[in-house]
C-alpha cells in the first residue's frame, strides 16, 4: 500500500538497534519473543529530507557543540506559525532534550515541593512520575467517559484547584492516551478558571500535528493570546517524524521572568548546549517534512478504522475510543471482566502482545489498554490477530 508514493507498508527490522520498544523486553519481564507496540515511538523511517541532511552533517565528520541559529528558528517559525497561526520571537524558545525534561524543569522551576499540580488522568503517565519524583502533589480532575467521547468536569476542575490551592496545571493536547482534540470551548474555561487561581499551565502539544480530518487542534497561546504570559509550551518534533532519539524539544515561554527562572532551572541541571544532529533533525524535518506528514496521517488514519472494523466484527466486547488525534488507539476492555493484572497476563502470555497497561495512566484508565498503530499494516493485523485469539 502506497500513500502518495510514501511506502508505509515496509517492514524495517528494529531488533539489535538498541531500540527501547524492540530490545528491553527480556530486562522488563516480557517474554523475547513478544510482538511489542507499547512505547510512543514509529516503526516508520524519518523522512528522507531529515536523513539526508544527517547524513550531510555526519559526512562533515565534526561533531561538535552547536546552537540554533537563524535558520533553525526560521524552520520553527515556519512550522508553526503557518500550521497553527503562533507567531513568537525566537528569543522565546528554549531548546531541551524533550517534553519530559521540560515538565521537569518547570515544576522545579515554578514550584516548591509539597505543592499541589494538577493533571487529567488517565494520562500521559511521565506527568504523575515527573511530579512525585520532584516532590510535589499530584492532584487529580479525571476526565469523564460519557459513550465514545472523553469530557471535562469543569466543576470538579475548579473545585480540585480551589481546595488544594493547586499551583500548576498540566495540560496534554492532544490528549495522550484517549485520544482528544479539545475544542476551544473546552480550552478557554480550563484557562479561565485557571487564571482565576493564578495557576500557571503547562500545555504539552507535542501530538499537535497528529489531529483526523474534522478536528482542529488550537494551540493554547494563539487561542487565549490574553493569558499568553501565564502559559508554558511545550512542543517538540519527535513524535511527528520519529525523532525521539534525536533529544530535542523546543519550549516556548513569552513571559521574560518565567523564562529566566526555566533556564535557570536548566543551567542547574548541567545541561547547555543541545544535541547537534537533533538541531539538524528538527530543521530538515520542519522545513520539508510536510507532504511526508501529510501521507502519513492517511495510513494512521486507515489503521485506526482497520482496528475499529475488526473488533467490530470479531471482539463486539472490547471497543475502539474513536480518536480524534495521536496515533494511540485507546480500548475499553472492561466488558471482558478482567482485572488489570489479569488482562496484562493475558495480553503478554496468550497473545504475545507488549501494549500499555491501561491503569499505568491513572485509576481511571483500569480495564482500558493502548496500543501504538503507527507501524505498517501487517504488524498491526498480526497484532489484531493474536488480540482477538487470546479473547
Amino acid at each position: 500500500m502506497s500513500y502518495k508514493n510514501y511506502n508505509f507498508d515496509r517492514i524495517i527490522d528494529r531488533r539489535n538497534t538498541e531500540s527501547l520498544k524492540f530490545d528491553s523486553a527480556v530486562s522488563r519481564g516480557k517474554p523475547a519473543d513478544i510482538l511489542p507496540l507499547w512505547v510512543a515511538d514509529m516503526d516508520f523511517p524519518a523522512p528522507d529530507c531529515v536523513l539526508n541532511a544527517l547524513q550531510e552533517r555526519v559526512s562533515h565528520g565534526i561533531l561538535g557543540y552547536a546552537e540554533p541559529n537563524n535558520s533553525y528558528f526560521d524552520a520553527l517559525a515556519g512550522w508553526f506559525t503557518g500550521r497553527f497561526g503562533y507567531e513568537f520571537d525566537p528569543a522565546w524558545v528554549t531548546v531541551v532534550p524533550g517534553a519530559v525534561y521540560a515538565i521537569c524543569t518547570a515544576i522545579s522551576a515554578y514550584t516548591q515541593p509539597g505543592d499541589a499540580i494538577l493533571i487529567q488522568e488517565p494520562v500521559y503517565y511521565p506527568f504523575r512520575e515527573s511530579i512525585l519524583i520532584n516532590k510535589r502533589q499530584p492532584i487529580v480532575s479525571e476526565l469523564c467517559l460519557d459513550g465514545d467521547d472523553y469530557g471535562i468536569d469543569f466543576s470538579d476542575f475548579e473545585r480540585k484547584i480551589s481546595e488544594n490551592n493547586v499551583k500548576m496545571f498540566i495540560l496534554c493536547s492532544p490528549h495522550n492516551p484517549v485520544g482528544r482534540v479539545w475544542q476551544a470551548d473546552e480550552l478557554r474555561e480550563m484557562v479561565r478558571i485557571c487564571a482565576k487561581y493564578d495557576v500557571l499551565i503547562l500545555t504539552d502539544e507535542v501530538h499537535c500535528d497528529f489531529v483526523f480530518h474534522g478536528h482542529k487542534h488550537f494551540c493554547l497561546p494563539v487561542l487565549l493570546s490574553e493569558y499568553q504570559a501565564k502559559i508554558i509550551l511545550l512542543t517538540a518534533p519527535s513524535k511527528t517524524f520519529n525523532l525521539a532519539g534525536m533529544q530535542i524539544s523546543n519550549i516556548f515561554i513569552s513571559d521574560p521572568t518565567l523564562r529566566r527562572a526555566f533556564r535557570n532551572s536548566v543551567a542547574n541541571s548541567g545541561y547547555s548546549q543541545a544535541n547537534q544532529l537533533g538541531l539538524v533533525a528538527c530543521r530538515a524535518a520542519y522545513s520539508g517534512g510536510a507532504d511526508w506528514l501529510d501521507a502519513l496521517l492517511v495510513y494512521l488514519k486507515d489503521n485506526m478504522a482497520f482496528i475499529d472494523r475488526l473488533l467490530k466484527e470479531k471482539l463486539p466486547s472490547v471497543r475502539l475510543i474513536p480518536p480524534q488525534g495521536t496515533y494511540l488507539a485507546w480500548l475499553d476492555c472492561r466488558k471482558l471482566g478482567l482485572t488489570p493484572d489479569a488482562l496484562e497476563h493475558k495480553l503478554v502470555h496468550e497473545a504475545g502482545l507488549w501494549l500499555s497497561r491501561g491503569d499505568t495512566f491513572g485509576s481511571g484508565g483500569a480495564g482500558f489498554t493502548r496500543i501504538n498503530t503507527a507501524c505498517p499494516r501487517a504488524v498491526l493485523e498480526t497484532c489484531m490477530e493474536r488480540f482477538v485469539a487470546a479473547f
